[in-house]
C-alpha cells in the first residue's frame, strides 16, 4: 500500500494512505502457455488472498497500475477499474451536508 500512496495524489483532503482491504479466497486455473506463481498448468488452484480498495485520479491510474503490477506476484494480477461518483458532486456545500448529516441521523442510517 505504501508502493501505491507513494504515485499516487489523495483523494481526501489531509488525508492520504486510505485503503480497504479484507481476506478472500482466489481461484484459478493456469493454462499452457501461463507461467503461475501459485498451481500447476490444467489443475484448479484456491488460495486465501487479500482483496484491496481505493479511489484514485484518473491522472494516476497508469502510474497506480503500474505500480501494483510490478509488487505483485501473480502473472496477471486481478485488477479492476470502476468509475465511482464522489459524494460531494451530489451534496457540493459543507451546508447541504450538515442538513444530510442531521436528515440521515434520524433516519437511522
Amino acid at each position: 500500500m505504501d508502493s501505491i500512496n507513494e504515485v499516487m495524489e489523495p483523494i481526501y483532503p489531509n488525508y492520504d494512505r486510505v485503503f480497504s482491504y479484507w481476506p478472500v479466497k482466489g481461484t484459478w486455473r493456469p493454462l499452457k502457455g501461463s507461467n503461475p506463481y501459485l498451481g500447476e498448468i490444467g489443475k484448479v488452484e484456491v488460495a486465501d488472498e487479500m482483496r484491496l480498495e481505493f479511489a484514485v485520479k484518473e491522472k494516476d491510474l497508469e502510474a497506480v497500475i503500474s505500480t501494483m503490477a510490478e509488487h505483485h506476484p501473480y502473472q496477471e494480477p486481478a485488477i479492476d477499474i470502476i468509475p465511482m461518483i464522489s459524494w460531494k458532486s451530489v451534496i457540493p456545500s459543507d451546508a447541504s451536508r450538515k442538513r444530510y448529516r442531521r436528515s440521515s441521523a434520524s433516519c437511522g442510517s
